[in-house]
């Protein structure tokens, strides 16, 4: 499967979040400051379509998602009934590797979406090596054996002293108990302006 193995830093720049996770002193120095020899003065007012790609790209930097993932989810979600931008931001919180960053169990997606692929991750005691399959409530996910051991895993779990109000968490297992909403999570970007992107 396809993903960004770019620099992280030059990402978490070009979209102004610290996509990263991380209190990189460094990064949180230059996170205003586009990446690029001539950054400052290119700076100029977006149009409205600017603005709209910019939050659509911005959502694709936060979840690791390519182009094509995210439009087949908005258009799911365009298909269904109820707030399309409630639907879309819990779509995007129940992709598998998002579940297991929240659960505490990697210090960010990237990490996660690594031990997804890498076959650390059971849900309902099985094996699953993908890391968009969609979580339905009441399934519990688990860290495998070996990862529990890992010094580095176990640090993480130990660092993680809150969980989102939507998962609860054991040990080394967690359970999504309802579905996630936007009270539950600040997201970095506008899910109105994607939707309004893609329905040009």
């Amino acid at each position: 499967m396809a993903r960004y193995t770019g620099p992280k830093h030059k990402l978490a720049r070009r979209e102004g979040i610290n996509i990263i996770e991380k209190n990189s002193a460094s990064l949180l120095r230059r996170l205003n400051v586009p990446p690029g020899l001539h950054s400052k003065r290119n700076k100029r007012r977006l149009s409205e379509f600017g603005q709209q790609l910019r939050e659509k790209q911005k959502a694709k930097a936060v979840y690791g998602l390519l182009e094509k993932q995210l439009k087949r989810l908005v258009t799911t979600v365009t298909k269904q009934k109820g707030d399309t931008e409630k639907l879309l931001l819990a779509l995007l919180e129940r992709r598998l590797d998002n579940i297991v960053y929240r659960l505490g169990f990697a210090k960010s997606r990237f990490m996660s979406r690594q031990l997804v692929s890498h076959g650390h991750i059971l849900v309902n005691n099985k094996k699953l090596t993908i890391p968009s399959y969609e979580v339905k409530e009441g399934d519990v996910i688990t860290l495998g054996g070996k990862m529990q051991k890992n010094a580095l895993v176990i640090k993480t779990i130990e660092d993680t002293k809150e969980i989102v109000p939507f998962l609860e968490k054991k040990g080394a297992a967690g359970k999504l108990v309802r579905l996630p909403s936007p009270d539950d999570i600040k997201a970095p970007f506008s899910t109105r302006q994607i939707i309004e992107y893609y329905s040009r």
